[in-house]
Parts: structure tokens; C-alpha cells; sequence
């Protein structure tokens, strides 16, 4: 490997390099007044804008839903349909972007992906029929998909191995500010702003994120896949302290790029060889089961649930607005516990107490199901739910998703792993009031508890503990059979 030159080498007193455009034959490197670190967090944060998006988009149908229905007249069915579009979208965007994110890089797609937010919740808020706002949500959910799939890639592939959990977690922690956004706007601008003003306000994020992406670096493993390797030394220069860091990582990037090269691994179909089944089992499996769990499903009704319980509409929405709440400090909580305790570990200790508020919630609706004397139980079980849920399974949703797939697969692997969470959202989101109507809301509660217990068993037996390693050392523990979990790793 080329030795840094001189353009390229920090000093002590100017050790962080912020050249941000294609390596030109001088090589040429400005100085950045911003540490590494400081450029790293403030690079996760830009990026994570689009989990801002992601939460905002997808929650706000939960308080605008109130009055779209009154608007269009529509049906359960139809609510479910208007609610689900948007999920459509996703599957597609998901499945899309990946292949899109090794064309033109990681950057670049997350920069189409927020061009499209804005044209999606534009389009949106000008619909006039609920058709129309059903297909202008397919083409906002394709940028919710896309930005699942990529951003997160984008934040671990640029973070080191100690900081990646923490920082892929903004895009979780900014998904919760969405969801909160929403739930602030659903429960205090109900009578001031039309659906049609909650939906396109969104456009003013959307563009931030457009503008705050362009200062930013591509993807260093990007870059090596590329053979651009000279701008790949300089992206790592932007987010690295140290030379050494830089000449080491570069190092590792290129002889596991190198071997993947060599296996000629590319098309969908080399998703099948035997080597990598066990990171899409694990992979995939937590991406569906972070959204079987049914925490989408609660943020998206949890309005509807309760005013079909015989709450007030005003005690629903706040209580939505609690719900958003809980999500957005277990979120931040589990970002700042997730390096330390571990994924697996960090989840195997929340899941219990989610399948236990579910089986409570259950027994509250079936015992009393009309807002009576139980009414503040049912509040206490869906809050406790949601603390056990947002403070396990949905901090390591998206951050296994961005660690377990080898490089050679990554695009496709990621874009999978957010088709299959998207569609397992589809899944339950489309059936979520007609199951209410044939098992009750109660016997419903219990159905969901029973898919936690499953995900508990899951992530027990099938996913490893990623704390710590890094995206390369987690690629050969899978090349020489060693993914699974015989026994919890030590120190994890």
C-alpha cells in the first residue's frame, strides 16, 4: 500500500484533514477545524436526520389519521390501507437503494433519499382524494425504506469499532425525535394545522439533510471497493485521530476487500452460499422481529386503540404523545448502554418485560375493555411495553443489520435486512385493526406477546454478540464457522 504523503499526514497541531472532493493528482488536503471525533459526531448526526424523517413520516399518520377519516370518509379497511402505503414504499425503497448505494455511493444516496422526502410529503400534503395520498405515501415510504437501508451503513462504515454502536444508534435516537415531533404535532396542533400542513412541514428537514450531506465524506470501505483508495486514506483522515488508525484500518479494509474480491461474491445469488447463512439468519431475523414485536403497530393506532376502548379522542392522543415519549429516552438510553452491556445482552434483558406487559395489557382490555375503573392499567402496561421494546429489541434493529453482513454482500444483504423489517411492518400494520376485530383487543395484545417470546428465543439462539469487533473481524469469525453463539461471549 502507498504510504501517506506529506499532503496527507496530520500534525500535532493540525490533525484533522477535511478535503471532501474526489483525490485530484496533488493530492491536496485543507485543514478541518473540527477534531475527528467532533467531525465523526457531527457527520452521525447529519446523517441521522434521516431517521428524523423516517419517525416524523411514519408517526404522523397516527394523529392525522383522525382527521384524513373524517375527510374521506374511510373504513377500517381503508385506514389500514392509507396507513400501509407508505410501508409499500419502504419495501421498495429498501431493495432499491442498495443496489443504488454501490453505484454511486453511500453519500450520494442518502442525498437522493432526501430529495425524495421532500417531494414525498409535498405530493402528499397536496392530495385530493385518498388514492392519491395512498400513492403519494408508496413514494415517500420509498425514501423511508431507502434511508433504513443505507444510512445506518453509512454511520458504521465510517464509525471505529468502539464508537459504532453509539453512533449507528442516532439513527434510532432520531427516529424517537420523529416519532415524538409527530406525536407533539398530532396531540397540540390537531385544531390548528390541516393533516395536509402536518404532512408536508416535513419538506424543511428533508432539505437539511440534502444541504448537510454535501460537506460530508463517502464511505471509506465504498471508496475501497472502488479502487479509490487515495480518497479512501483521506475520508478516514476526517474521522481518525491518528495516521497509524488510518494506515491500520486502511490496511484491514483492503485485505478483506481483497478476499471478497477473489470469491467473486455479487449477485443475489451468491446470498445462498452456506458461509453466509448464518449472519442473513441472524441478520434478517432481527430486522423481522424488530417489527413483529408490534411497536410500529402501537405508534401507528395507539390513538385508535384507545378511542375504540371508550377513551376521550384528547386522552388518546396524549396518550400517543407519551408513547412517542418513552420511545425517543429508552432510545437515547439503550444508545448509551448498547457499547457497554452488549446487543445481545442489552436485549435479552428487555425482552421479558415486554412479553409480560403485553400479557397485562391483554388481560386489562379483556377484563375491561370501555376506559372504566381500568383504564389507567391499560396506559401503565401499553408505557411499560413500550419502555421494554424501544429499550432492547429497536436499539439493535438497525445496528445488527449494519455490522453482520460481510462486505461483499453488504448492499444487498442491507437492502434485504430493511425489505424484510419494512415487510414484517406491512405485515402487521395491514392486519393490525382487522386482527382487533377477530380476536378483540385483548386477545390481539396476547397474539403480539407471543411473537416476542418468539424473538426472545431467537436472539438467544441465533445472534452473536458484535460489541466491540470490528466490521472485519466479524466478517472471519463467519468465514471460520465461529458466528453463532455456542455460549454469550465473555465480557459481553
Amino acid at each position: 500500500m502507498t504510504q501517506p504523503s506529506p499532503q496527507d499526514t496530520k500534525t500535532t497541531s493540525e490533525n484533522q484533514t477535511s478535503d471532501i472532493t474526489p483525490a485530484t493528482p496533488s493530492d491536496e488536503v485543507t485543514t478541518s477545524f473540527l477534531s475527528a471525533s467532533a467531525f465523526l459526531l457531527t457527520a452521525s448526526g447529519i446523517a441521522a436526520i434521516a431517521g428524523f424523517l423516517y419517525g416524523y413520516d411514519t408517526g404522523i399518520i397516527s394523529g392525522a389519521l383522525l382527521q384524513i377519516t373524517h375527510d374521506f370518509s374511510l373504513s377500517s379497511h381503508a385506514q389500514e390501507w392509507v396507513t400501509s402505503a407508505i410501508l409499500v414504499g419502504a419495501v421498495i425503497g429498501a431493495l432499491v437503494c442498495g443496489k443504488l448505494s454501490g453505484l454511486i455511493g453511500r453519500r450520494y444516496t442518502v442525498m437522493t433519499v432526501a430529495a425524495i422526502f421532500a417531494i414525498g410529503v409535498i405530493a402528499s400534503g397536496l392530495s385530493g382524494s385518498a388514492i392519491s395520498l395512498a400513492i403519494a405515501r408508496i413514494v415517500l415510504g420509498f425514501a423511508v425504506g431507502g434511508a433504513s437501508q443505507i444510512v445506518p451503513v453509512y454511520i458504521a462504515e465510517l464509525a471505529p469499532p468502539e464508537k459504532r454502536g453509539r453512533l449507528v444508534t442516532f439513527f434510532n435516537i432520531s427516529i424517537g425525535a420523529g416519532i415524538l415531533t409527530a406525536g407533539l404535532v398530532g396531540a397540540f396542533l390537531q385544531d390548528i394545522w390541516s393533516w395536509r400542513i402536518m404532512f408536508s412541514v416535513a419538506a424543511i428537514p428533508a432539505l437539511i439533510l440534502l444541504l448537510g450531506m454535501l460537506p460530508l465524506p463517502e464511505s471509506p470501505r465504498w471508496l475501497v471497493g472502488q479502487k479509490r483508495i487515495k480518497e479512501a486514506r483521506i475520508a478516514l483522515n476526517m474521522v481518525r485521530e491518528t495516521d497509524r488508525e488510518v494506515r491500520h484500518e486502511l490496511r484491514n479494509i483492503q485485505k478483506v476487500h481483497d478476499k471478497a474480491e477473489r470469491k467473486s461474491v455479487a449477485s443475489w445469488k451468491d446470498l445462498k452460499q452456506p458461509w453466509l447463512r448464518p449472519a442473513l439468519l441472524a441478520g434478517l431475523g432481527v430486522a423481522a422481529f424488530t417489527q413483529l414485536s408490534g411497536i410500529e403497530m402501537m405508534i401507528y393506532y395507539t390513538p385508535t386503540f384507545l378511542t375504540d376502548a371508550g377513551f376521550s379522542r384528547g386522552t388518546a392522543l396524549h396518550s400517543a404523545l407519551g408513547v412517542a415519549v418513552i420511545y425517543l429516552l429508552l432510545t437515547i438510553t439503550g444508545k448509551l448502554l448498547v457499547d457497554r452491556i452488549g446487543r445481545r445482552t442489552l436485549t435479552l434483558w428487555m425482552m421479558p418485560g415486554a412479553i409480560i406487559s403485553l400479557l397485562l395489557l391483554g388481560g386489562v382490555f379483556v377484563m375491561n375493555s370501555h376506559g372504566g375503573q381500568y383504564s389507567w392499567l391499560i396506559v401503565i402496561c401499553l408505557f411499560a411495553f413500550m419502555i421494554f421494546n424501544s429499550g432492547g429489541i429497536q436499539v439493535i434493529g438497525w445496528l445488527i443489520g449494519s455490522e453482520v453482513y460481510p462486505m461483499g454482500i453488504r448492499e444487498k444483504a442491507t437492502s434485504l435486512h430493511a425489505a424484510i423489517l419494512w415487510g414484517s411492518n406491512l405485515l402487521l400494520t395491514g392486519t393490525a385493526l382487522s386482527l382487533v376485530n377477530l380476536l378483540g383487543i385483548g386477545g390481539a395484545m396476547w397474539f403480539y406477546a407471543l411473537l416476542n417470546l418468539l424473538g426472545f428465543l431467537f436472539i438467544y439462539f441465533i445472534v452473536p454478540e458484535t460489541k466491540g469487533r470490528s466490521l472485519e473481524e466479524i466478517e472471519v469469525s463467519l468465514k471460520e464457522g465461529k458466528f453463532y453463539p455456542k455460549k454469550p461471549h465473555k465480557g459481553a
